[in-house]
């Protein structure tokens, strides 16, 4: 018989979490998970499954406006908040109850409670101590806000989903892929929204051409872009309402701010630091490549290490772990060509290297973009546009990025994704057949380089 109780004790319900646990079981390992709070964790409870229901709901009233065009009269509609954060809440319910059966029928404890790491092989969860051989890390991030005069008046993307009363007129601070999708959510849904960035462009890291082109789309769409804008304090005035004052002597009066000034690990009270887990200057959990920290017996993967915050990624990642636990060899992941979308309106697609990047890389860059008007707004009249961009090296002909803003993006680029995992040249996409009328077929029709 083992020491331990378990083979497995896993700290974290999220994506990366739960893969592990039920891989692990089904691999006849005696598993356990604690959660304390979201079952299913960021991406089921407040990040990618309700942003997208909500990014639907946004996009309802340009459908509504632009049907009158293609012959709909008659037709008027009124957002109604409630209905879409109850409906929201539901689906989120249900998603629990699909987790936790997930978990139980591959025959996997659940722990309900906030775990601490006691020892190399032991687990506090409440007044109860698990024994594991070995200890898994998966608990995500958490929404960071900075310190500043007001802050207690910020809400965050934890609590957004689940407001009260709808925001009339909201500021969004940030510059990340989170602020760009709620600034478009909340415009969609007829807010006054605003956005706050303390630099002259956001999405950072993205193609400079996708960055531009995005600015100057969601623009059209009614949010207000504060660039080179940092915030100096929150007030809270006697109507209830938040005047936000900018350095330089700007002031602002909202009804809601929503901060999403970046996530960090959320390792806070687990206990790693007094075992000598080494965590990174930012929080998170340094791991070898077989995802083992300084401590042999405690594992982490996901959010929690650090770049990139995707749950695929956690997912993949989780499946790598357990394939070792099985087989003892090590891990293998390709980290190269991760595909990722923004949700923001038009969507944003992309894989591969940004044209900045394959240039700082020594490449020798052939860039082809498209840049037109999609189909259906050929009718409705409405100024939106669609930009598609393949970054080259000419050297061998391979594509090494695919970018795309527009309608669909992301569905779009998780083919393209598959195109480059397999080393596609650039003649390989001129060979291709297109489908028509498609907006995807651009990508196979460019023929002549813009540099």
């Amino acid at each position: 018989m083992s020491e331990f109780e378990f083979d497995l004790f896993v700290i974290g319900a999220g994506s990366g979490g739960v893969r592990a646990a039920r891989m692990a079981a089904a691999a006849g390992m005696r598993v356990a998970v604690a959660e304390d709070r979201y079952m299913g964790g960021t991406c089921v409870n407040v990040g990618c499954v309700p942003k997208k229901l909500f990014v639907y709901a946004s996009s309802y009233s340009e459908s509504f406006e632009d049907s009158a065009a293609y012959g709909w009269r008659g037709k008027t509609a009124d957002f109604d908040w409630p209905i879409l954060r109850d409906n929201n809440a539901a689906e989120i319910t249900r998603l629990n109850g699909i987790y936790r059966n997930l978990l139980a029928n591959a025959g996997v404890q659940v722990v309900d409670g906030r775990a601490r790491v006691e020892g190399r092989h032991q687990v506090a969860v409440d007044d109860r101590v698990y024994t594991a051989e070995r200890i898994l890390v998966a608990t995500g991030s958490w929404p960071y806000v900075p310190e500043f005069p007001g802050r207690e008046y910020a809400i965050t993307s934890n609590e957004i989903f689940s407001l009260e009363t709808f925001p009339r007129r909201i500021l969004v601070v940030g510059g990340g892929y989170i602020a760009v999708e709620f600034a478009g959510i909340f415009a969609g849904l007829g807010a006054e929204t605003h956005l706050s960035y303390r630099r002259d462009l956001f999405l950072r890291g993205f193609d400079r051409d996708i960055r531009k082109f995005v600015r100057d789309e969601i623009g059209k769409k009614g949010v207000q872009l504060h660039f080179n804008h940092r915030i100096e304090a929150i007030d809270k005035q006697d109507d209830g309402s938040l005047l936000v004052r900018a350095d330089g002597g700007g002031a602002l009066a909202v009804d809601t701010v929503l901060y999403a000034t970046g996530r960090v690990a959320n390792t806070r009270g687990l206990g790693l630091e007094a075992l000598g887990v080494v965590l990174h200057r930012d929080g998170t959990i340094s791991v070898d490549d077989n995802f083992r920290t300084s401590v042999p017996s405690i594992y982490a993967l996901g959010d929690v290490t650090g770049e990139p915050q995707l749950t695929p990624v956690a997912l993949a990642e989780a499946m790598a772990l357990v394939k070792h636990f099985q087989t003892g060899k090590p891990t293998e992941i390709d980290y190269n060509n991760i595909p990722t979308a923004v949700f923001c309106q038009p969507n944003i697609g992309t894989v591969g290297l940004s044209e900045e990047e394959a240039r700082d890389s020594g490449i020798s860059v052939v860039v082809y973009k498209s840049d037109f008007k999609p189909m259906r707004h050929t009718v409705s009249g409405r100024d939106e546009r669609t930009l598609m961009k393949l970054v080259v090296d000419a050297d061998t002909d391979r594509v090494v990025g695919v970018h795309m803003v527009g309608p669909d993006a992301g569905e779009i680029i998780q083919g393209m994704a598959v195109a480059l995992k397999a080393g596609a040249t650039k003649a390989v996409f001129d060979q291709t057949i297109g489908i028509h009328p498609t907006a995807a077929e651009e990508f196979v029709t460019m023929r002549n380089p813009v540099a």
